[in-house]
């Protein structure tokens, strides 16, 4: 067993405290009762009440959300059919070229991706906006979700599928019913991914926005250059707390699936 040296601790703490100390502080300030975000003035959810009036906050994180579930439900069907081909296909004509187009926005800069984006959908003559957004997210956040899935497809017991066949199950009734169940934690993590990528997307969606279409990040970037408001330190802390309890609720879903399946694998090899 590994023993942890006073540096080892010191240096874990460190690292912690660089990473969220900062996150602690915003969030702390978020109830911070004066305009300015430096100075504290006595605990206060003033900047709550005000976010939530605010129409353009609440317009832009709207169109957010609607942006993020399309593209990632979009990239998680597209990114899974990749990682089968990639996995299952075996060796083909055009293998290479085509795995090389599935990875290259894991590589290629943000900004090279969002003005190719927007040269590809000025020269096809489609105005820009929510629709332009979220296939713009969508190319580059299937690459992770295929990534994700190729791995779990790579250690997966094709014996099972086998079995299915063997049974009478057609290829597709087979995926469906024996094979998308095992992968569906490599499935739920890639789609969380890539909507938690389309939240955080900055560079991309400026590119490819259009009017009545600004995202969050947009807004709070365009925000923030005139100065910091404790309006957004509130709207940062409730993307906090909606991030942690959605990663907490889905660790513990997955853990309790897990859970469930080795009973039952269990249960099945008493039984025989």
């Amino acid at each position: 067993m590994t023993r942890f040296s006073w540096f080892n601790v010191t240096s874990l703490t460190l690292g912690f405290a660089f990473l969220y100390l900062p996150m602690v502080i915003l969030v702390i300030y978020s109830f911070n009762a004066s305009q300015l975000v430096t100075v504290w003035a006595g605990f206060s959810t003033r900047w709550y009440g005000e976010l939530f009036r605010n129409e353009e906050f609440l317009d832009a994180a709207w169109v957010t959300v609607q942006v993020a579930f399309y593209s990632s439900t979009i990239a998680t069907v597209l990114g899974t059919m990749a990682a089968h081909v990639m996995v299952r296909g075996g060796r083909f004509r055009g293998r290479t070229l085509f795995s090389g187009m599935i990875y290259a926005p894991l590589v290629m800069p943000e900004v090279i991706t969002g003005l190719s984006l927007l040269l590809l959908f000025i020269g096809i003559g489609m105005d820009r906006g929510v629709v332009t957004v979220v296939l713009a997210h969508t190319t580059f956040s299937m690459c992770y979700v295929s990534v994700v899935v190729s791995s779990r497809l790579v250690a997966f017991d094709r014996s099972l599928e086998e079995a299915a066949l063997d049974l009478g199950a057609s290829p597709f009734d087979a995926f469906r019913l024996v094979t998308l169940p095992i992968i569906a934690p490599a499935v739920i993590s890639g789609w969380l991914l890539a909507f938690t990528l389309s939240l955080d997307d900055l560079v991309i969606a400026s590119f490819t926005t259009g009017p009545g279409a600004t995202t969050l990040p947009i807004k709070i970037f365009s925000a923030v250059r005139l100065g910091v408001s404790p309006e957004i330190n509130a709207l940062s802390t409730l993307l906090i707390g909606i991030v942690t309890v959605g990663v907490v609720t889905t660790s513990l879903v997955t853990k309790r699936a897990a859970v469930q399946r080795a009973r039952e694998e269990q249960a099945a090899q008493r039984a025989t």
